[in-house]
């Protein structure tokens, strides 16, 4: 297990200034980072990868369909949605890389295990009634909390590989990072799937970190109601995702983190954290010109448009073995480089070999996959996130980034 630390990082001075009273004193969470993307030889399965890849597909189709309802809006123009992206696909466990945390709910607070995720919104915990399907994940009772409120509707969330979570929806007080959000919209469970099980789901429950408009539940995160409420000294939060020492900060960024100066993007639509990039390298070669992205700690990998993925690996004779999944000799990964806001930022070797694959120790996978039906939209996920400084901004609606220290 690698581990990672949830941090609230401001200066004491600067709260006396900017608010009337001080906000609570940095504190910090341990989180862990769970990958189940190996076999038991210790190989990486590939079948897990294409799990990923259906999963993230049925989530971008799930938030778009959220936001249109939300706001009479299609989210996404060159979006074509995919036969097998509605939830039909084979019971693979789609919890291959998620970074767990913890979060307090309730009054008197109880602690719980979450999965941290950029690419969604809700925050559903399991509840009383949910039984056998939870064994194992601490429970949310809603009837043990004097702040819980019942807002008569129920809940629905499916993934990509079929598993689900069905309940209703409350309004508590969330605590994260000793920061407090009252009367937070959060769901408490009847009924986990097989993929919510605690073999293959290691947290509780899931909190997202995106907007409002692709809310499921039509409810802010827990973050944006942090901020609604002025209850953070900045209305930002920022990661580092690295095999050691790495953290997310609530409020602030850590400046020890990095180094030089934030490079921004403006977020081009307010559902996903949906950025404009300029280019896509392979070994000194631009191939992909101009693109959209959706910034995504709940997705591994970088993924792309089949059609753009093909090509970058044209470049270098690179062999996919199917489902938009390519490999490459262990000791040949590409040099690989993401321009965004006109600063290049370059993936390791590392971040991009995502281990060996079949019986040969001299093969391996890239963590770059290609999605039918993506257009010019790439989903920017762990493989590059490892590589940068990451904060969000959601006061002035843009995401930096910089490099690591």
């Amino acid at each position: 297990m690698r581990s990672l630390s949830l941090c609230l990082i401001a200066a004491l001075q600067a709260f006396v200034v900017a608010l009337p009273q001080l906000l609570p004193p940095s504190l910090s969470i341990s989180l862990t980072k769970r990958s189940t993307l190996s076999t038991s030889d210790g190989h990486v399965d590939p079948a897990s990868i294409r799990a990923h890849i259906s999963s993230t597909e049925a989530k971008l189709w799930r938030g778009a369909a959220a936001f249109e309802r939300n706001t009479g809006v299609a989210l996404f123009s060159s979006l074509t949605k995919r036969a097998d992206a509605s939830g039909s696909d084979p019971l693979v466990d789609d919890s291959n890389e998620r970074w767990y945390g913890t979060v307090e709910v309730g009054t008197p607070l109880q602690t719980f295990t979450i999965d941290c995720d950029t690419g969604s919104t809700d925050f559903f915990l399991p509840g009383p009634s949910c039984g056998d399907a939870c064994s194992g994940h601490k429970v949310y009772n809603p009837n043990s909390s004097s702040s819980a409120e019942p807002l008569g509707r129920s809940f629905v969330v499916e993934y990509g590989d079929g598993s689900m979570a069905t309940g209703d929806l409350y309004a508590d007080t969330v605590s994260l990072a000793g920061f407090e959000a009252t009367a937070q919209t959060l769901g408490a469970a009847s009924l986990y799937s097989y993929g919510f099980s605690l073999e293959n789901f290691g947290a509780d429950g899931l909190m997202g970190m995106a907007f409002e408009s692709i809310s499921r539940f039509g409810a802010n995160s827990v973050f944006q109601t942090l901020v609604a409420q002025g209850a953070v000294p900045e209305s930002v939060f920022a990661f580092k995702l690295a095999s050691s020492g790495s953290e997310l900060c609530i409020g602030g960024v850590n400046s020890a983190l990095y180094q030089g100066s934030f490079t921004y993007t403006p977020v081009t639509q307010q559902g996903y954290w949906q950025i404009a990039g300029d280019g896509i390298g392979i070994n000194g070669k631009e191939i992909v010109n101009g693109f959209s992205a959706i910034v995504d700690t709940g997705t591994s990998l970088i993924m792309g448009d089949t059609s753009y993925v093909s090509q970058l690996y044209a470049a270098i004779n690179a062999t996919e073995i199917g489902g938009g999944v390519y490999s490459l000799p262990c000791d040949a990964m590409p040099n690989v480089t993401i321009t965004l806001g006109g600063t290049s930022f370059a993936l390791s070797a590392e971040s991009l070999n995502f281990g060996t694959y079949g019986s040969s120790a001299n093969t391996c996978l890239v963590g770059i996959a290609g999605s039918d039906g993506l257009g010019d939209l790439w989903i920017l996920g762990d493989v590059f996130l490892r590589n940068v400084y990451t904060v969000f901004d959601v006061g002035n609606s843009r995401v930096g980034f910089a490099e690591l220290a």
